[in-house]
């Protein structure tokens, strides 16, 4: 590996260790709603693994103290999630994701509707068609003594 390579990946690692002890916001005015979104999700993961931390044979014999060490790794898992779409790298990516979402020409109800009513009919049509297409062969396997009914 060249050093420059090395730099950089040191670099970056340092980077991140200390992006997760700033306060600040990384533009807290760009891609709001998808950065808001991601933490919630990544805050409810979080919240989902601290319980399966408490529930786990670990700390089943735990009281009070397991619901002190869920709630801690909660925190933690919430702060984490906080920082991770305020590190630059990500959150940069998450703004590029809601500009592109912003370009979409999303359907109309009436085309939605249209269209959802042609894939409904089409998967009907094809299980129909694949069922008597499997009872013909039935039958045929069943006339030459391939297949036996019971």
């Amino acid at each position: 590996m060249s050093s420059v390579a090395k730099q950089k990946r040191d670099s970056s690692r340092a980077s991140f260790v200390s992006e997760l002890f700033r306060f600040g916001l990384y533009k807290p005015n760009q891609g709001r709603i998808v950065r808001q979104v991601t933490f919630l999700t990544t805050a409810f993961l979080g919240c989902l693994i601290a319980w399966e931390v408490k529930r786990s044979p670990l700390m089943s014999g735990m009281g009070a103290e397991g619901y002190l060490a869920m709630l801690g790794i909660a925190a933690v898992m919430v702060w984490l999630a906080f920082r991770l779409v305020n590190y630059s790298v990500f959150a940069d990516f998450l703004i590029a994701v809601e500009a592109e979402m912003n370009k979409v020409s999303w359907p109309t109800r009436r085309e939605l509707w249209n269209a959802s009513v042609v894939v409904i009919f089409v998967i009907f049509s094809m299980a129909a068609f694949l069922f008597l297409f499997d009872a013909l062969w039935t039958k045929v396997f069943e006339l030459i003594g391939i297949r036996y009914s019971s």
